[in-house]
């Protein structure tokens, strides 16, 4: 498992990297991040609800309720033109603060 210092601070971005595709509801959220993280990234829905709740707050995703193919009506979630540009900054933070962790830990730096 990774720590929970570290998935938090990852919460944002992996919802808006999953949205950036297609808007989804709740669950499949949960599902698709198990998926990705090959079981090693577990959310809860006591963890993605409230999260979900204040990205939508902060304007990063919007909600509407639609009927799924099995006739339940869902609360599905997208991500807005700001969330996009946040998505697209975080990317680039990620990315800087990853390229220092890999020349720290290299072989050629030890």
């Amino acid at each position: 498992m990774i720590s929970r210092k570290l998935i938090a601070a990852s919460y944002e971005p992996i919802v808006l990297s999953i949205l950036e595709g297609a808007a989804t509801y709740g669950y499949d959220l949960i599902k698709r991040v198990d998926r990705l993280s090959d079981g090693s990234i577990r959310w809860t829905p006591g963890t993605l609800y409230p999260l979900l709740h204040d990205m939508e707050a902060s304007g990063l995703v919007k909600a509407s309720w639609q009927t799924a193919s099995s006739g339940r009506e869902r609360k599905y979630y997208a991500i807005t033109p700001k969330g996009r540009r946040t998505l697209a900054r975080t990317k680039g933070e990620w990315l800087r603060v990853n390229a220092v962790l890999s020349r720290l830990w290299s072989p050629a730096t030890a």
